[in-house]
């Protein structure tokens, strides 16, 4: 048992390792090559889990292997575009100024009700109101709505705002992302008064949200009743 337990717990961290090593598209959605990869490792991870008899040196060999081909293919897919597009594909255009391109539909095998299924889910109802829709090489559909049918801006309207920069989490689970509080042109003297006119400590804030305003939103943990451990325990 202590042997699988340890054995687990490696190839825990060669994975970990290994995916941050492919950098942060694989926690996004996946080109073709980077599903692969992932499905990949995550087989060869099994493997070494489940059969105490396979030398786990079987499985991190292969692993870091895959993981430096995908890396391989980053660098030479940044550096080719035909490369790129030989190893992706190209994104291909689904729509063009409201009208349905049936053949590029037939050529990526999408019936009607996907496209109709996609465009939903970025609030369009109407393919009329679309000026240019592309199915990128991750199967993602981005759209560009006709100019007459793209909602107002506050810039449309004339209306003035007090805030340039848009309002970001400051502090999350009593973690203060020092980035955002100097984008806000804050810093921890701000926080730590803000913290003191709220009766709280910095590290008892849940979420703290903020701009470059004196506006904010504060909402701090809440305490754990003493008698809950008792009473889940009963």
């Amino acid at each position: 048992m202590k042997l699988l337990l340890l054995r687990t717990v490696l190839i825990y961290l060669c994975v970990l390792f290994a995916m941050r090593m492919m950098g942060k598209r694989q926690l996004g959605e996946l080109q073709p090559e980077e599903l692969v990869s992932t499905m990949l490792i995550s087989n060869l991870a099994s493997i070494s889990i489940e059969s105490e008899d396979v030398p786990i040196t079987a499985s991190l060999i292969p692993l870091f292997l895959i993981a430096c081909l995908e890396l391989l293919g980053s660098v030479l897919s940044f550096y080719s575009r035909r490369f790129s597009n030989l190893l992706a594909g190209r994104p291909k255009t689904v729509i063009q100024n409201g009208e349905i391109d049936q053949q590029a539909l037939r050529m990526l095998r999408l019936t009607a009700a996907d496209l109709l299924e996609a465009l939903r889910g970025k609030d369009i109802y109407d393919p009329r109101d679309v000026s240019y829709a592309v199915i990128e090489t991750n199967g993602s559909l981005s759209v560009a709505r006709r100019p007459d049918k793209e909602p107002a801006t506050l810039a449309d309207l004339g209306v003035a705002v007090q805030q340039a920069q848009a309002t970001v989490p400051l502090v999350v689970d009593g973690q203060v992302l020092e980035d955002n509080l100097r984008a806000c042109g804050k810093d921890r003297a701000w926080l730590e008064q803000t913290a003191r006119a709220n009766a709280v400590a910095p590290g008892q804030i849940l979420i703290l949200l903020g701009n470059d305003t004196g506006d904010y939103f504060l909402l701090k943990k809440e305490s754990r009743p003493a008698g809950g451990a008792k009473e889940a325990a009963s």
